[in-house]
């Protein structure tokens, strides 16, 4: 503010160069105006007591004036004729010198429990006027309106002020703006007009306020958080199992597959308790660099599928080994050194103000969104050119062994499953974080995000399980291999045989009974000729039984059961 004082002190000095035929000096340029000029106070002309610019930056004119009730008051004195010594000076011209929130006095800047002060700014022209009788200034109040900015912050509350600069507040550094004696009469959109009891410099200032969220805001947030992170989370755990549990076929990309899905799984659960951990420091921190971790493993593997596919489809110059070390370090490797450098960088701002997730005030959160957008800027460019290697490697190969009728069928078929695992990913994970991002702007976002988050893993099991080839036909060679399973126990009767209490021994033309039954039998007698009989069974194994033709009363017949319907 040292050049606007510098300037009152050059005008102050033009009241010099008035004369009864010279009563007015106006100067103005793009960016300031001065007026020095004699008030005749005994006129009642209602112009002469207003000073009015027009500014170039702002869609109205600027003005300050002496209300008519001062110049009456000023009448009664005595006084006929004094000097106005009026200035403005644009906002662009002194937005370099134009001190911040930190030269605002302490009746400025204010918060109640709806909202948090974040900053107060200068948001207008600065214009000023004094009164001069016999080179003496007299104290009297004004009336301003000015043109300020009307761009409002996103989850912003900006709340115009009127307020001067005082230069007896802290002199050793020039002053400080206040707000003591001024109050605001009208504030639109646009402008404000103030009242203010005394003569210096005059501007609007801008406060703005973080909208915080009401309780009951929060805890449906909280609600509704905890409900689709679990969704999410029991989906990607389903699908993890069954990849596991169905005996699916071991290959690079359902190797890559069940990576993604327990990072995901991993990431959602840290996400479903977050809330919980807000009230221990340490905790909170931990949390926020492992969701941290896991959201980048997330889309670490998502760059890995794309580099799959790629390989697969144009480059494949690689052993499968090979591949999958390069596969597990950039999935698992390239997360962990993002992780460790932000946190060696950043330890002190890594964690936002009310939440376990990286600090989105300050430049933390590009640790996480650039590598998100350079992973979804490689799959898309992965994406277009597979697809067009595949377009290209089908119109080939149909007009050899199919008719051009059936081109354009098969060139989608064969394009859905090529870059199907990329076509998956990359809307569900890339535009659910988008809107993540943009949470901390409008609690619309928030709930946008939660939903988008809560149908992440739905979507991951329905295409990755439900209607994955590969886990279908795992399901239907179980369910083969159960059923013959089950048809070979029905095949082998002889199990009914078997068991302790209806054993029989058989032995080459003579009937004995088990073991238990021996033991108890009466003393023994010689047994009746047995007749050699061939049994062929349903199944078409010929069994050899001897079997008595006469049942003595010592021995009790033996019922083979499981062969009623052949006649036993």
């Amino acid at each position: 503010m040292t050049v606007v004082e510098n300037m009152d002190r050059m005008a102050s000095n033009l009241d010099q160069l008035l004369t009864a035929e010279r009563t007015k000096i106006a100067i103005q340029y793009r960016n300031i105006g001065i007026e020095v000029r004699k008030m005749d106070l005994s006129r009642q002309e209602p112009s002469s007591d207003v000073y009015l610019i027009q500014s170039q930056e702002a869609g109205g004119p600027d003005l300050i004036e002496v209300p008519p009730e001062e110049v009456e008051r000023l009448k009664s004195k005595g006084l006929s004729t004094v000097t106005a010594i009026n200035t403005w000076y644009g906002y662009s011209s002194l937005q370099c010198f134009l001190p911040g929130s930190s030269a605002v006095f302490q009746d400025v800047a204010a918060s109640d429990g709806g909202r948090r002060y974040l900053s107060t700014q200068v948001g207008s022209a600065i214009i000023s006027s004094t009164l001069r009788s016999d080179y003496q200034e007299i104290s009297t109040s004004v009336r301003y309106r000015l043109q300020h900015r009307t761009q409002d912050p996103p989850d912003k509350l900006v709340e115009p002020i009127c307020a001067f600069w005082n230069f007896s507040i802290s002199p050793d550094t020039g002053g400080m703006w206040s707000t003591v004696g001024c109050s605001i009469i009208m504030s639109h959109l646009e402008s404000t007009a103030c009242f203010c009891n005394h003569t210096t410099n005059f501007a609007v200032l801008l406060q703005v306020y973080e909208v915080q969220r009401s309780s009951e805001e929060e805890l449906t947030l909280k609600t509704l958080t905890f409900i689709g992170c679990g969704v999410s989370f029991c989906a990607l755990i389903v699908t993890f199992i069954l990849f596991l549990a169905v005996g699916v076929p071991k290959s690079e990309r359902t190797t890559v597959h069940k990576n993604l899905i327990f990072a995901l799984a991993a990431a959602e659960a840290l996400l479903m308790f977050s809330e919980l951990a807000k009230t221990n420091q340490v905790l909170c921190f931990a949390v926020t660099a492992f969701l941290h971790l896991f959201f980048m493993a997330a889309f670490s593997w998502m760059l890995v599928e794309g580099l799959l596919l790629w390989s697969k489809v144009v480059a494949v110059n690689m052993s499968e080994d090979r591949r999958m070390k390069f596969y597990y370090v950039t999935g698992w490797g390239l997360p962990v050194v993002i992780v460790g450098v932000t946190l060696a960088t950043s330890f002190n701002k890594y964690v936002a103000d009310n939440h376990c997730w990286l600090n989105v005030q300050t430049d933390i959160i590009w640790a996480f969104v650039g590598p998100v957008l350079f992973v979804l800027t490689v799959n898309t460019f992965v994406l277009f050119r597979v697809v067009m290697v595949t377009v290209s490697s089908a119109r080939r190969r149909s007009k050899m062994l199919t008719p051009s009728s059936s081109l354009e069928k098969q060139i989608g078929i064969q394009i859905w499953a090529t870059a199907k695992p990329i076509l998956v990913l990359l809307p569900i994970l890339g535009l659910t974080w988008v809107c993540g991002v943009l949470v901390h702007l409008s609690i619309v976002w928030a709930h946008v995000f939660i939903v988008l988050n809560s149908l992440q893993g739905l979507y991951i099991f329905l295409v990755y399980a439900i209607y994955n080839s590969e886990v279908r036909n795992a399901i239907q060679r179980m369910k083969e291999k159960k059923k013959a399973l089950s048809f070979t126990n029905c095949s082998h009767p002889i199990n009914y045989l078997s068991s302790p209490r209806n054993t029989t021994s058989w032995e080459t033309g003579k009937l004995s009974p088990s073991a238990p039954e021996s033991a108890v039998s009466s003393p023994v007698q010689k047994d009746p000729p047995l007749k050699n009989i061939t049994n062929k069974g349903n199944f078409g194994a010929k069994i050899p039984m001897g079997i008595s033709s006469m049942m003595s009363p010592e021995r009790p017949a033996v019922e083979l059961t499981a062969f009623k319907s052949s006649g036993f």
